[in-house]
């Protein structure tokens, strides 16, 4: 019996040829902060568009800020707030931290074209994440800080 009947989980180890599972996450609306819904389910997504919600969550997720997910999973630029570092160095930090964040997924490749804007206590972020099915955009996320 599943803790959450409704979601249907999914195998994230290697296959036994080696190689991973096809990405399959649930369809999220970034505008409105949830899930897609149809028909009383949840509507899934496979393949690169399916990192890209990943790496959205994990941009949106504080690391260790919740006990479910492992260390490595989320990022840590709430640490770059209420500190003197000049502008450069801030949006530096912030575009390093961004790519290491992403990075862990064993399904992205590489985190290219990283731009980032602070205002106030929100990161805007847009980037290009090549993934194992092939490249996405991440343009202009929010992350509050």
């Amino acid at each position: 019996m599943s803790l959450f009947p409704l979601l249907e989980t999914g195998d994230t180890a290697l296959t036994g040829s080696g190689q991973l599972p096809l990405a399959r996450e649930i369809a999220w609306d970034f505008q409105k902060d949830r899930p897609r819904w149809e028909g009383g389910r949840p509507v899934y997504v496979t393949g690169a568009e399916a990192v890209l919600v990943w790496a959205l969550n994990a941009l949106h997720t504080g690391r260790g800020e919740h006990d479910v997910f492992t260390w490595e999973y989320g990022q840590d630029l709430a640490e770059l707030t209420g500190q003197p570092y000049s502008d450069g160095i801030r949006q530096s930090e912030a575009v390093r931290r961004v790519r290491e964040a992403l990075l862990v997924s064993p399904y992205i490749e590489d985190v290219s074209q990283v731009s980032v804007n602070f205002e106030g206590s929100t990161l805007f972020l847009t980037c290009r994440i090549k993934t194992i099915y092939g490249e996405v955009a991440m343009d202009g996320a929010g992350i509050a800080l």
